[in-house]
């Protein structure tokens, strides 16, 4: 579900009318009837990575959620994006709060636009510089897996499995692509 639009100015603390602006934007948006501030809503980043270990990749990183929603299933470490980085440099942080591991960054590989919750999801395939884990409190274990070892009905979300599932097909080919995915 979509969050609800401003019901306050963030400049000026006034009540927000939702209206079209007088600017010719097509789309209702809160409008600060004191200010004249537009305030848009736009999607949040969740931002992680696919660590992987093995000189072929052959096992995935795995974290079990200590926290809602989803609380006891299966994650790749993954999180919302803060201001002032870039989305690589979240996913690392990400990895790091939630599994303790350390990490190489690669190449982007997922991207997926989750309009109904108002999210876009960037994945990016690391490289595991240790098989030794700390997990973060949001985190209650964090292990590695082989494909056949994958808890597939215990993932917490969607995004999860449409990546794993793409990262492993990849690699049995001995190439791997970015891909760009809408989960409706």
């Amino acid at each position: 579900m979509i969050r609800p639009p401003a019901k306050h100015c963030r400049n000026c603390g006034t009540a927000v009318d939702l209206r079209l602006p007088d600017d010719g934007d097509t789309k209702m948006r809160a409008v600060c009837p004191a200010c004249h501030t537009v305030h848009y809503d736009n999607p949040l980043n969740v931002v992680g990575t696919v660590p992987v270990w093995g000189e072929h990749g052959e096992q995935v990183l795995l974290c079990k959620r200590n926290i809602e929603p989803r609380k006891g299933k299966w994650t790749l470490p993954a999180g919302f994006m803060e201001l002032g980085e870039t989305i690589a440099e979240g996913a690392m942080r990400e990895t790091d709060e939630e599994a303790g591991a350390q990490i190489a960054i690669g190449e982007l590989f997922t991207l997926m636009n989750v309009p109904r919750v108002g999210q876009v999801h960037f994945y990016y395939r690391a490289r595991l510089l240790s098989d030794r884990f700390e997990p973060g409190t949001e985190t209650m274990e964090a292990r590695l897996f082989s494909e056949a070892e994958i808890p597939w009905d215990e993932l917490a979300f969607r995004t999860v499995r449409e990546t794993l599932e793409r990262y492993f097909a990849d690699r049995s080919r001995g190439q791997f692509g970015l891909h760009v995915i809408d989960i409706v």
